[in-house]
């Protein structure tokens, strides 16, 4: 058993469980795209376990893993495979080699201690000469001849308004973004598609534990009322089971961890 696992996990044989369970799904290479925003040509190359022909290991191991967790595959284990099957093939790279420096190039020494010793006496006959241009009565001058200037009062500081607890709950797409909004506890689905760019959805409110699914909260804003949310989750990451009620989007403007988004590497875990 261990040696049909160890060659599952060699070479082209990755590509090949990648490809092997998106077609178990029955999804294209560009269903996957779609949701992961991953170009369908890197798609290609992880699915030939092309390693050479993309890009840098980290953003390959990345890619990898959002591909895995679309098409129902353990995210990290395929990444760790990936990782381990890039640090075996691939060459180490070179360190530069730099030319030593042509000693005709240099200066003497002596000149740069020269060099130096003229900088600070420069520098020292600049401050006496500044010590001694201005007396006490050119000082006085100044003084008696300096105009009144109006120091301002302070202005009190506005208190600032509390953003709202209640209110609809909209999410506006601003690129293409695939998503699922669902009641939780194995509640009915509210809304499941792809929203285009600039399209808008109220969360019903009578919902009453609504959460989303989607492989791109970089892709969407959501506000409460008229107050902006921040961002759900990290880009060209997959989050579910993120609560969408109004006391909990509000409560991520002062990081409360009660609203802090679940990964989840498997996209299949939400209803």
């Amino acid at each position: 058993m261990a040696e049909s696992e160890e060659q599952v996990f060699s070479g082209s044989a990755i590509g090949s469980r990648l490809r092997s369970a998106r077609e178990d799904k029955g999804m294209t290479l560009e269903d996957v795209a779609n949701r992961t925003r991953i170009p369908t040509r890197h798609l290609e190359k992880i699915e030939a376990g092309d390693w050479d022909a993309l890009p840098a290991a980290t953003y390959t191991v990345g890619f990898a893993r959002s591909f895995a967790d679309v098409v129902g595959l353990n995210g990290n284990e395929i990444a760790n495979a990936i990782r381990a099957e890039i640090g075996h093939n691939r060459r180490p790279a070179v360190a530069p080699i730099y030319e030593p420096t042509d000693p005709a190039r240099v200066p003497p020494k002596g000149l740069v201690i020269a060099a130096g010793a003229f900088a600070l006496l420069l520098a020292v006959g600049y401050g006496v000469w500044r010590s001694t241009a201005f007396d006490d009565g050119d000082a006085t001058q100044v003084a008696v001849q300096a105009p009144n200037v109006a120091v301002p009062k302070a202005v009190a500081p506005q208190p600032t308004p509390a953003p709202a607890t209640d209110g609809p709950v909209v999410i506006t797409a601003t690129d293409e973004v695939w998503l699922r909004i669902y009641e939780g506890n194995g509640g009915p689905r509210l809304k499941e598609g792809t929203m285009k760019a600039g399209e808008r959805y109220e969360v019903p409110a009578t919902a009453a534990a609504p959460q989303i699914l989607t492989g791109r909260p970089d892709a969407i804003q959501v506000t409460v009322g008229p107050t902006a949310i921040p961002q759900l989750g990290p880009a060209q990451r997959t989050i579910s089971n993120v609560s969408l009620k109004p006391a909990d989007l509000i409560a991520r403007l002062d990081g409360a961890s009660a609203a802090a988004p679940v990964l989840t590497p498997n996209a299949r875990s939400a209803p």
